[in-house]
């Protein structure tokens, strides 16, 4: 993860190259200049700027969980029994973020307290993983399961506009 500082505030030339990366942070910066009408070294430029004040906060590549065997996707509501910022933080955040098969973890208002997405090969490692996150943590009081039937939308975009 990069150092984060005070992001400086984005133009539009910088909302134009983050919707061009957004879909492809592959994009040569040539094409992304000529994209948003900047030349290549300012491009480089400004990525670099929103690399280091967290703007942008990781290059990664998406992969199609069934094309490596991980082929569920389950959605999971936890609700936990002490909202301590203790708790919270050592029982729950610290230990949802270390799990691989988490690959979003949200604390959230309402009846549940965490929202979690989670990927795995079978129900038996899901159940394995229950065992490990859920009934063996104390302060878990309850937690309800939805199993997608099929990935309609996915993405982490942000809308720019």
């Amino acid at each position: 993860m990069n150092k984060r500082v005070q992001p400086s505030p984005l133009d539009a030339f910088d909302r134009k190259i983050l919707a061009v990366l957004q879909r492809d942070n592959m994009t040569p910066q040539r094409t992304t200049g000529d994209a948003v009408n900047l030349s290549a070294p300012a491009v480089q430029r400004r990525i670099k700027r929103m690399r280091e004040e967290g703007v942008i906060r990781a290059d990664v590549s998406v992969v199609a969980p069934e094309a490596v065997g991980q082929s569920i996707t389950i959605f999971v509501e936890v609700e936990v029994i002490s909202e301590t910022a203790d708790q919270i933080e050592r029982a729950a955040k610290t230990e949802f973020a270390a799990a691989p098969e988490i690959q979003q973890c949200y604390y959230v208002t309402g009846e549940a307290d965490f929202i979690l997405v989670i990927v795995v090969l079978s129900m038996a490692d899901y159940e394995a993983l229950t065992r490990r996150l859920f009934f063996g943590n104390n302060n878990v009081k309850r937690f309800r399961t939805f199993v997608a039937m099929d990935r309609v939308e996915v993405g982490l975009g942000v809308p720019l506009e």
